[in-house]
């Protein structure tokens, strides 16, 4: 499993990428993994405002339909539209190719509830 060191990562498997103040957002490696082949991604439009621990949008695969849940609260600056037309970039890239939105955040303290990446893997090891 790929685990990168340098982003935070919530109970629900979502990462976390802090890029001069804003956040970069998308489902790990572990979940991608666990879904199996994506077939469509729902996320919300530019200028909505996502709350921490809420839903933001859904992942379909070929096995289910999965929630994602908004590692912090802000207001949507950016959505990965080529996720539109290339879901399996979620399978393939999790971390680069498949981010899904990008915050500005309201409270960069919410940071100090998500997971290191060490703390991440000791969670998924035990799932």
């Amino acid at each position: 499993m790929n685990t990168p060191k340098e982003l935070r990562y919530s109970e629900e498997h979502e990462w976390v990428k802090v890029e001069d103040g804003k956040v970069r957002i998308g489902i790990t490696d572990f979940a991608q993994s666990e879904l199996g082949d994506i077939v469509f991604v729902e996320l919300p439009e530019v200028g909505d405002e996502v709350t921490a621990d809420e839903p933001f949008g859904s992942v379909e695969s070929v096995k289910t339909v999965s929630e994602l849940y908004a590692p912090l609260s802000g207001k949507v600056v950016a959505v990965n539209e080529d996720l539109d037309d290339s879901p399996e970039f979620v399978n393939e890239s999790p971390y680069e190719k498949a981010w899904m939105i990008v915050i500005e955040p309201s409270d960069l303290s919410e940071m100090d509830n998500l997971m290191s990446a060490e703390e991440y893997e000791q969670m998924t090891s035990e799932e």
